[in-house]
């Protein structure tokens, strides 16, 4: 099966754990308004490549790899599902490690979907899951789409109990109030199977890319976030974890 690939990267460091092989698909439904890969959401245009392809790519570097694995990104990998279980299905085979570094936008748990997902995560370790914003109107102004489905995948992971690491990222006077922040670790208290919270600093990198396409960049003018003001962030969204779940503990003694 062929999938619609944008990029490979042989030695990515921050796409799970250890030295990952990492598969940067098209397509994307999604327009983050600090988004840095515009180039990516054009469906259906770039590489057309089969799972065996990308495996052999895999081999000829598995030396480095050994430590880390495969992940597949975006884009939206699952715009293209029957592809990403194939590939997922066929690296198991071969001992790979498979993560799956998504938003989780087109999680559907109607029936012919939810089928779908569920074969996927019978070869998926780990899911990086990207929550862009806590706030369902919020979200509608950040991403021009609802956050319903994504606080729904995030829930289906931690039922079919698989490990996941969330990814947040702060942007200054829209993703930095105290009041969403709180509201996020009281969320992620509700789930059962998270391992790992990034909070990521808003950054300008993606701007070159906006004018080599000839796009406006939608954040024009807000500053990067300091690494300090992240570290705030994420003490924030951890504090309301740890009060959420001390308050259910507290409950379920009574």
């Amino acid at each position: 099966m062929n999938g619609y690939v944008h990029s490979i990267d042989t030695f990515g460091t921050v796409d799970g754990p250890g030295i990952r092989f990492v598969v940067f698909t098209q397509g994307c439904p999604m327009r983050c308004k600090y988004c840095h890969n515009p180039d990516t959401w054009t469906p259906k245009i770039g590489n057309q490549m089969s799972v065996e392809e990308i495996l052999y790519e895999y081999d000829k570097c598995k030396e480095f790899l050994r430590n880390g694995g495969l992940t597949v990104t975006g884009g939206e990998p699952l715009l293209q599902i029957d592809f990403l279980t194939e590939l997922f299905r066929e690296a198991k085979k071969k001992n790979i490690h498979t993560c799956l570094d998504t938003s989780g936008i087109v999680f559907s748990r109607a029936d012919g979907q939810i089928q779908k997902f569920d074969e996927l995560m019978k070869y998926t370790d780990l899911v990086m899951l990207d929550i862009k914003h806590i706030d369902p109107e919020q979200h509608k102004i950040l991403t021009k789409q609802d956050n319903a489905n994504i606080l729904d995948f995030a829930k289906y992971l931690s039922e079919k109990g698989i490990t996941t690491w969330i990814r947040h990222v702060v942007v200054p006077g829209i993703t930095d109030d105290p009041v969403y922040l709180d509201r996020l670790g009281v969320f992620l208290a509700e789930l059962k199977t998270v391992k790992a919270l990034d909070v990521l600093p808003y950054h300008t990198m993606g701007v070159v890319k906006y004018e080599k396409l000839g796009i406006d960049y939608p954040l024009k003018g807000v500053e990067p976030l300091s690494k300090e003001d992240a570290i705030k962030a994420r003490d924030i969204i951890l504090n309301g974890i740890k009060r959420a779940r001390a308050e259910k503990l507290k409950q379920n003694k009574q």
